[in-house]
């Protein structure tokens, strides 16, 4: 993996990991691995202290032929391995910066590699009263979450952090999360999320 030292910073031959879900910065993110190419992606992560990135599937499958994914993602830290007792390789991951992809290739095992532009990360913000509500929500489901959720170190003033929390939380659709993703401006994000959960009733005006 090489960092460029110019502006934007680009990382290039970043090894990716599709699934069928979304991930923020700062968010957290268990994974169970039994195939090949993410086994050799893991352990070369493990030699060289680096991380990888993970992208939401568009199409295709989290298994098998390498899927087509969207072109923002997160770039992930590992935080814990485990060798679970079902054969499967456990690991859990943390958010650190979004990126979007420049180039991508697809490697003989299948596993998706690309050159990525770091995203600016998004400064806090205090979050105002008025979603304050939003905030109950989120601590009550995170009363619920075992690891690596309890990891987390809680920022509920910070209108980043909460909306990062409950993008990733909330019962709506991926495509959803990846839009919610995509916005760079935290109280955006927040307006669209109040209104999401004034839909699912978990608010009341």
């Amino acid at each position: 993996m090489k960092i460029s030292s110019d502006k934007p910073v680009v990382i290039e031959a970043l090894p990716l990991f599709p699934l069928k879900s979304v991930l923020f910065p700062e968010g957290a993110l268990s994974l169970k691995v039994f195939e090949t190419r993410y086994l050799d992606m893991l352990s070369q992560c493990e030699k060289l202290g680096g991380g990888f990135g993970i992208c939401l599937i568009s199409e295709g499958n989290e298994v098998g032929v390498a899927p087509q994914i969207f072109s923002v993602g997160t770039l992930v830290k590992i935080t814990f391995w485990e060798h679970r007792k079902d054969g499967l390789l456990g690991v859990s991951v943390k958010g650190e910066q979004k990126f979007k992809v420049i180039k991508k290739y697809v490697q003989n095992n299948e596993l998706v590699i690309a050159d990525v532009e770091l995203l600016d990360l998004e400064s806090k913000q205090i979050l105002p009263e008025q979603y304050q509500a939003m905030v109950n929500v989120l601590k009550k489901i995170f009363s619920a979450l075992q690891h690596p959720y309890i990891t987390l170190e809680k920022k509920y003033d910070d209108s980043c952090w909460v909306g990062s929390r409950l993008s990733e939380l909330l019962p709506i659709s991926t495509l959803k999360k990846q839009q919610l993703l995509e916005l760079s401006e935290p109280m955006g994000r927040l307006a669209m999320l109040y209104d999401e959960m004034l839909n699912l009733g978990m608010l009341s005006e």
